[in-house]
């Protein structure tokens, strides 16, 4: 029986790719049919429907941008939903709120299927290299069923009980992400308008304890302002919004999110929503020089936060 893979942007191509490579029969469906051709040329089968994936798939990923893309796929909301998903164990690898996937766990077992959340840390080069890191919730049968599953596309995974856990596991380690890769850019920023030379100022970062996978990385890409795609300013936003949306629902305070919510708005109303995410520089820049908040429209964020400030 083949595995399904529904979604190949940016994660998704290249995570496919390594379970195809390593010799899983896959049968594979993306809505922008030229994403399919890399896969085809690995040996995957390409689908004409997402309907086809599960006909001939029992495990099906989904790698998929939002909670409507999701639906869609399943036909959630259509008589073709729990024929789809019948007798089928559904991963649900992206990013959504922790109460939507919820629901779906429990649409998904009412009409006879299993599901299990499987979000995972780093972008699109730890994807290529199949170094991703997986959280796993779901029931035991499920996550035991997943597990091995990941092994080409994952260099770790950790097991985070019920649904949604791994959801939420998710949200709390892109919280760090983005506060941090934020806080990188903000200091080079510092950097460069005291008049330091960048790439010294990025070594002796580099040599210190803060050094991280994370800094190696997006470093070059502020001294080079190569804003290639690994992760999009665009999908930082809208992980931005489900953190926060789920810090306000358990009352929880989340000033440094908060600030790079703002931050990130900008990022993307500068037209930079589909560069990479260090291209949060450029709303530091444009607040530098007077233009970041007018650009979203927005005042200072702390005190739109908190009218007491």
């Amino acid at each position: 029986m083949h595995v399904g893979f529904i979604g190949l942007g940016i994660m998704g191509q290249p995570m496919a790719l390594n379970l195809a490579r390593a010799g899983t029969a896959l049968v594979v469906w993306n809505r922008t049919a030229a994403r399919t051709e890399p896969l085809r040329a690995a040996g995957a089968e390409v689908a004409a429907s997402p309907a086809e994936v599960f006909g001939r798939a029992r495990v099906v990923f989904l790698m998929l941008a939002n909670e409507k893309a999701i639906d869609s796929a399943l036909g959630r909301g259509t008589p073709d939903f729990a024929a789809r998903v019948a007798g089928h164990t559904v991963v649900h690898m992206g990013t959504t709120s922790p109460e939507y996937s919820r629901g779906l766990a429990a649409d998904i077992g009412a009409a006879g299927g299993r599901y299990a959340e499987a979000p995972v840390s780093g972008s699109r080069v730890p994807a290529e290299a199949g170094e991703l890191v997986a959280m796993l919730a779901g029931d035991p049968e499920a996550a035991a069923e997943v597990r091995p599953l990941l092994g080409p596309m994952c260099r770790e995974t950790f097991d985070c009980g019920p649904v949604p856990n791994a959801l939420l596991m998710k949200l709390s380690v892109n919280l760090f992400l983005i506060t941090l890769v934020t806080g990188l850019g903000e200091a080079f920023h510092f950097a460069d308008r005291q008049g330091l030379d960048r790439k010294l100022f990025l070594e002796v970062l580099g040599a210190g304890p803060m050094s991280s996978a994370v800094s190696r990385m997006k470093a070059p890409k502020l001294l080079e302002r190569d804003f290639a795609v690994q992760a999009a300013a665009r999908d930082v936003l809208m992980n931005n919004e489900l953190i926060a949306e789920a810090a306000r629902k358990a009352g929880l305070a989340s000033p440094l999110l908060d600030v790079c919510h703002a931050l990130f708005e900008e990022t993307v109303a500068l037209g930079h929503g589909g560069a990479d995410m260090a291209a949060v520089l450029t709303a530091i820049e444009a607040r530098t020089d007077g233009a970041g908040q007018e650009a979203s429209g927005g005042g200072d964020p702390v005190s739109a936060l908190h009218p007491e400030a």
